[in-house]
C-alpha cells in the first residue's frame, strides 16, 4: 500500500492564526482550519477531530464490508457515523473517545454473526488500531428492507 499524505501550513498565532490541509495524494481537495472553529461552530471550516472522525468512519466501514463479504454476506449498504469527543485533560485537550455508530443491510445476514464481523471490524480496522489509545464504542446494527 502506498503513502498516503496530506500538509498543512499555518499562518499566524493560535487563537488569530489559521490553516489550510491539503490532501496531497489524491488532489481531492482542502480545508481551513482554525481555533475558533475547532472550540466552537465550524462555520464552513473542518477541524482534525473531524477529519479524524471521517477517516475512522470511512475505515470502518471498508473493513466491515471486506469480512462479510469474505464471510459470505456482501453487504448492499454500510452507514457508519464515527463521533470524535475532545476534552480537557488536565492543562491538555485530548480526543477522550471516538463513538461508532453502524447501520447496515446484509442479505443472509443473521444478527449475531454481523455483530461478530462489526465487532471484528472494529479491532482490526487500520484506524482504529492507530487510535486504541483511545476509548472506541461500536453499536452495530442490522437494517431491515421493507419487502
Amino acid at each position: 500500500m502506498p503513502d498516503r499524505i496530506a500538509t498543512t501550513r499555518w499562518t499566524g498565532d493560535l487563537i488569530n492564526g489559521s490553516g489550510t490541509v491539503t490532501l496531497v495524494s489524491s488532489g481531492a481537495g482542502g480545508f481551513t482550519v482554525s481555533l475558533p472553529t475547532r472550540a466552537g461552530e465550524p462555520d464552513g471550516q473542518t477541524s482534525p477531530e473531524e477529519l479524524v472522525a471521517a477517516a475512522h468512519a470511512a475505515c470502518y466501514s471498508m473493513q466491515l464490508s471486506a469480512l462479510l463479504t469474505a464471510s459470505g454476506t456482501p453487504p448492499d449498504r454500510i452507514d457508519t457515523t464515527a463521533t470524535v469527543s475532545q476534552n480537557l485533560r488536565g492543562e491538555a485537550y485530548l480526543i477522550t473517545e471516538i463513538r461508532l455508530v453502524v447501520r447496515a443491510v446484509v442479505p443472509g445476514a443473521d444478527p449475531a454473526g454481523f455483530r461478530r464481523s462489526a465487532e471484528r471490524a472494529k479491532e482490526v480496522c487500520p484506524v482504529s488500531v492507530a487510535l486504541s489509545a483511545t476509548p472506541i464504542t461500536l453499536d452495530a446494527e442490522l437494517d431491515q428492507v421493507p419487502a
